[in-house]
This record gives structure tokens, sequence and C-alpha cells, in this order.
């Protein structure tokens, strides 16, 4: 099923792959993941941020490293998405996830502005992906 794909990668970017059988690209994307995750200090930030540390929050994130994930997380989303069905219109359904990530950009070049950086940033990508899941779900 194709929303599974998508909430498999939503968890962890590559899942979704490795659940549509692709498992090759799933590993990249995991090892992608770990690694920009481990040198952008993600995790750390998000503890620290739900924790109420906002201003550490985003003193300990490596933004070199960081502004890489919204994009490759959305990319990651969708592709799960889209290739869990055969002959899905790759042009519409990319927009929702597109949005995603650019929106997700955007939050974490914003992130010291934010009330909650981390949670903010998350429901800017996560918000678009699954309306567009929604919206796009007959193609």
């Amino acid at each position: 099923m194709r929303n599974i794909a998508a909430f498999f990668s939503i968890l962890m970017p590559g899942f979704g792959q490795i659940y549509n059988g692709q498992f090759i690209k799933g590993a990249f994307f995991i090892i992608t993941e770990h690694f920009d995750n481990a040198l952008g200090q993600i995790n750390k930030a998000i503890h620290l941020d739900l924790n109420g540390l906002h201003q550490q929050a985003v003193e300990t994130t490596n933004f070199e490293y960081m502004l890489f994930y919204p994009g490759f997380y959305a990319y990651c989303v969708w592709d799960a998405w889209y290739y869990a069905k055969p002959n899905a219109d790759k042009t519409k359904t990319a927009i929702p996830f597109i949005m995603g990530g650019f929106l997700g950009e955007i939050g974490a070049i914003l992130a010291n502005r934010l009330p909650i950086p981390t949670l903010t940033v998350a429901m800017l990508m996560i918000i678009p992906m699954i309306c567009g899941m929604i919206a796009f779900r007959n193609q």
C-alpha cells in the first residue's frame, strides 16, 4: 500500500523504499539520513527543543548539514509514496512534497525566530505531504 510506504519513510527515510522492495536505495537513504542527522546534531536539537530548551536546540544544530535534511526528507517520503503505485503521475504528485521540502527549508532558516523550532519545521514539512497524499490518492 502506498500510504504505508510513505508513513514508513516519514518515520525513517529509507524504510518506505525497503517496504517497496528497493533495498539498495533504502539502505542508501538510511545511511545518508544517519550521517546527516549525526553531523547536523538533529536528534540532539529535537531532544532539547521538546524539553523546553529552545535556544539551546538552535545553538546545538549544525546548519551546514541540517539545511540538507528537509529536502532530502521530503524526497524520501515522495519517492516511497510514488513508487508504491505503478504508473502514477509524477509531475502532479510531486508538488505537495516539493512544498513540504521548501517550507521545511524556510523553517530551518528561520529556526531561531520560531517558538518551538523542531516541531514547527516538522509540521511545515509533514502537513503538506499528508495533504498531497490525500489529494492525489487516486493518481
